[in-house]
């Protein structure tokens, strides 16, 4: 083969490699990124570590070996690689800690390890005591959210988002029962609830839908809704009937709680998740696209109406939990200046989702009481990164998500091909959603022209 044959086809390869790079970020990590990025590690490990100086004086009898038998000065001790794991988004490494170091001093050091071995980010996971591991990612996953194919999920569990990381942003209901979810607009909030309500349609759950604008968002989920309130009067009867239901579950709690004499300590339970499966009531969520046309009143009659509202709100954020109702709010801001019981609402609601705000204030409501670090990376976030969010929890931990391009068009196929399972709930009956037919657009009549 000539040497101009071999020139042309280096040429194409090397074509084709920078085409991958842009197009097919996975398929370019997995031939040239992966490769690059085990022999830097590899190569340098000990040089980084003591450069990043994550490195502990050394024991003293390690001190008295080597000077007893060479001149050698002892090196010090650092973390010890104890697994390597390539993904096709990068690269994991499990390390064992050094005594004296601490996962924090890694964390503090994850920038200097990212210039370091070249890579787009390095997060810090401590898996138990003295064991961490380095999860670094190749490229930037979130500028083209692709969700993992095998997803491992709970009962009432829903993978809504891609994380930084690389690993899928589960909603686990029975872990945070409720949640906030904020954003302006155009920042990807409806996005968010669009692929919740996806991923929650095959799931044995009923959805309960309240949209005060006219149902425009949720009205297409309706074949799988178990309930919809469009407008403020609905939305207060249907609280007032998800009350009911949740007060007719903590009855039948009791009823079976097992506390009976002679029964079995571990069969007497306070959560309904413990009752057997034939007497279990359904899980349900409940789905509040904008918050605030619940609590905003424009005449003073309706403010009794809202004052209800807000203290049903507030019932079943305190108390549903442990008969499997749960609350999914959304919201452009949520502070005191919506009215009386909006801050009790809020501190019920242990998810956190801030998207891109307009204003400092709104990513504070949010994440302030999660962490400081948060609300600086919600303030950050570009216009142009539909669906990038900041996930908090009252545990302090945060880290970005972004939601997969979903339509509306897909999330109604999804529910309309689960519209089966949508489970029946007498004391919701009267908001079941009626099955409409599609209304053609009349066209315009042609102008005529008079004389």
């Amino acid at each position: 083969m000539s040497g101009g044959v071999l020139l042309a086809l280096a040429v194409i390869a090397v074509a084709l490699l920078w085409v991958a790079r842009v197009k097919a970020p996975t398929v370019y990590w997995s031939l040239v990124g992966l490769p690059a990025a085990l022999y830097r590690v590899l190569a340098s490990y000990r040089q980084t570590m003591e450069a990043c100086e994550l490195t502990v004086a050394p024991p003293w009898w390690r001190v008295f070996a080597k000077r007893a038998t060479s001149t050698e000065e002892p090196r010090p001790g650092i973390p010890k690689i104890r697994g390597i794991r390539p993904t096709r988004t990068g690269l994991r490494l499990r390390l064992r800690l050094a005594a004296g170091l601490e996962p924090d001093d890694v964390v503090k050091s994850a920038v200097r390890l990212r210039h370091a071995w070249g890579v787009y980010s390095v997060h810090v996971t401590e898996l138990r005591p003295g064991v961490i591991e380095l999860r670094m990612t190749g490229f930037d996953i979130l500028a083209r959210v692709r969700m993992p194919r095998r997803l491992a999920v709970g009962p009432l569990s829903a993978v809504v988002a891609l994380r930084e990381d690389g690993l899928p942003f589960v909603r686990d209901f029975q872990a945070v029962p409720h949640s906030l979810t904020l954003g302006a607009n155009k920042s990807g909030k409806s996005m968010y609830q669009r692929c919740l309500i996806k991923a929650l349609a095959p799931l044995d759950v009923a959805l309960v839908g309240i949209d005060c604008k006219r149902g425009v968002e949720q009205t297409p989920f309706g074949p799988r809704l178990s309930a919809l309130a469009t407008t403020p009067d609905a939305a207060s009867e249907l609280l007032d009937a998800l009350v009911s239901e949740m007060e007719a579950r903590f009855d039948l709690l009791c009823l079976h709680q097992g506390i009976a004499p002679g029964t079995p300590l571990e069969d007497i339970t306070s959560d309904i998740w413990d009752l057997p499966k034939s007497i279990r009531p359904v899980p349900i969520v409940v789905l509040v696209d904008e918050i605030a046309e619940l609590f905003l009143t424009t005449a003073k009659a309706d403010t009794a109406r809202r004052d209800r509202m807000v203290t049903q709100l507030v019932r079943l954020a305190q108390l549903a939990r442990a008969v499997a109702i749960h609350l999914e709010i959304c919201g452009q801001r949520f502070g005191t200046e919506l009215g009386r019981g909006a801050t009790a609402l809020r501190a019920q609601l242990t998810g956190r989702i801030v998207h891109r705000c307009n204003d400092r204030q709104t990513a504070e409501m949010g994440l302030a009481d999660v962490n400081e670090l948060a609300v600086a990376a919600a303030t950050s976030i570009p216009a142009e990164r539909a669906g990038l969010a900041i996930a908090g929890d009252a545990s302090g931990g945060w880290s970005r998500i972004r939601t997969p391009k979903t339509s509306l068009g897909e999330a109604a196929a999804v529910c309309r091909e689960f519209a089966h399972i949508t489970p029946h709930l007498p004391a919701l009956a009267p908001w079941r959603p009626e099955p409409s037919e599609p209304v053609e657009a009349l066209a315009p009549e042609p102008a005529t022209a008079t004389a």
